[in-house]
């Protein structure tokens, strides 16, 4: 029997207040090894982050489609998408 795994797509708040963008199966585990230091270049350099927005996809595909469209998505677009979600920030 396959493992029923879920894929996630997440974006961070950077401290300089920039967003970053990802895809996971573990989104605390993901934000813990950002916020250590051994996640992305991006976000080594703009610490610490937080957990901003995360949708939940069945396949590894379709969450990296959708982390591919937020990527292309322009600078307010990210920053509304947020403001509007129910996700709530970890503080």
């Amino acid at each position: 029997m396959a493992k029923s795994e879920h894929y996630y797509v997440y974006m961070l708040r950077c401290a300089d207040n920039t967003i970053y963008s990802g895809y996971t199966t573990n989104v605390e585990r993901r934000v813990n090894t950002h916020n250590s230091g051994h996640g992305a270049k991006y976000t080594r350099a703009r610490l610490p982050v937080k957990l901003a927005y995360m949708e939940n996809f069945l396949s590894k595909s379709e969450a990296l489609k959708r982390e591919a469209a937020l990527n292309k998505l322009s600078h307010a677009e990210p920053l509304f998408l947020i403001e509007t979600s129910n996700t709530q920030s970890k503080e």
